[in-house]
């Protein structure tokens, strides 16, 4: 079934009439190194004035990592912690009250960072899973994904909506600045090819048409707005991500891994029509890991220099032209990221991979010469 509105076009999008300055175009993609809350907030505020996020911190464990994350925002709805993951459970347990308090402390932590630094973000992003990866990492009580439910999957959908609307309104009466919501949907790819293992592991889930796809990732996207979200953006690191599918959504951008997007002549082609219907393109640009990059030494030596801008930009670069777009698309319609979360890196990279974001961005504002 195709991604698109029934008449087959590409929706458009307002372009905002107050332009965004350079360092309001790059932002992280949410997760960080360790467990300090306050540590990690002062990074974010510190390397990303301009576009600071709530910081993510997996390395903390249970309701931390994406799926816990979520769950949290859940309303009348409750996980718990079995062996094999998430389960849907009764009531509210002593982890899923822990995951609620972990997000809660990050907002807390990301506000009062803004209030001591003095810093005045126009716009901040929180990040949230989607309801098909939340639905994939959650399993019902019979130990099968809350995905096989239809049912369930409705339900989820719509708590995990209520939650979000909740969720922004708090961090937009706290920090003062308009939010920005990502929806991460990593697994969405094997939602749609019915790919993803059954307990057994003998078979797959069945897959989910694009079209009830769309429909429960628009309940998200409505909700956020509702909220007040001043832009929503869809977040897939696949080399093939669904993105035809997710600019139906109406989100406003499409986050993407560009080290990681097949090249090939579909895939660029989905990415010229959704930015030439007005979304921004989030570029995954900058390394989230140092071994990531050519060059980069073992642990217990000294270090490479960061990558020049010239070969951190050059993907993007060669994106606007194979595409036919003005190089300075970049510095209207796009924003520039890590390649993915930060979570893996090192404190010292990423602090270095965020500060590289706002170079960038600065950069494509500006392009030097040789470019």
């Amino acid at each position: 079934m195709s991604d698109l509105p029934d008449d087959g076009a590409v929706p458009a999008v307002e372009v905002p009439e107050e332009p965004l300055r350079p360092e309001e175009r790059a932002t992280g993609i949410g997760s960080l190194p360790g467990v300090d809350h306050h540590e990690a907030a002062r990074t974010v505020v510190g390397e990303l004035p301009g576009f600071p996020h709530v910081a993510e911190l997996p390395d903390r464990g249970v309701g931390a990592d994406m799926v816990g994350r979520a769950a949290a925002l859940l309303v009348d709805l409750a996980v718990e912690v079995w062996p094999s993951g998430y389960r849907v459970s009764a009531r509210p347990g002593a982890q899923h009250r822990r995951g609620v308090d972990l997000l809660a402390r990050d907002v807390d932590a990301l506000d009062s960072t803004i209030d001591e630094t003095g810093a005045a973000p126009r716009r901040v992003k929180t990040q949230v899973a989607g309801p098909w990866t939340l639905c994939a990492g959650v399993e019902l009580r019979s130990g099968n994904r809350v995905l096989t439910d239809r049912g369930a999957v409705a339900e989820f959908t719509e708590s995990l909506a209520e939650g979000l609307r909740g969720h922004v309104a708090e961090l937009s009466r706290r920090t003062g600045a308009g939010v920005v919501v990502q929806i991460d949907e990593p697994t969405l790819p094997a939602v749609l090819a019915g790919s993803l293992p059954t307990p057994s592991g003998f078979g797959t889930v069945r897959s989910v048409s694009g079209a009830d796809a769309r429909a429960g990732l628009a309940v998200l996207v409505d909700a956020a707005r509702e909220a007040g979200a001043v832009g929503v953006v869809a977040h897939c690191c696949h080399p093939t991500p669904p993105l035809a599918l997710l600019g139906a959504t109406g989100v406003d951008g499409l986050a993407v891994d560009l080290s990681a997007l097949d090249p090939s002549g579909a895939v660029l082609d989905a990415v010229g029509e959704q930015w030439d219907a007005g979304r921004e393109l989030w570029l995954g640009l900058v390394p989230s890991r140092e071994t990531e990059r050519s060059g980069a030494r073992p642990g217990g030596t000294a270090p490479e220099p960061p990558p020049e801008l010239a070969a951190l930009a050059r993907p993007a670069l060669d994106l606007a032209d194979r595409l036919g777009f003005d190089r300075a698309r970049l510095a209207d319609r796009a924003v520039v990221t890590p390649t993915c979360g930060l979570a893996g890196a090192t404190p010292r990279w990423a602090r270095t991979a965020m500060a590289r974001t706002v170079e960038l961005a600065t950069a494509f504002a500006d392009p030097p010469s040789s470019w």
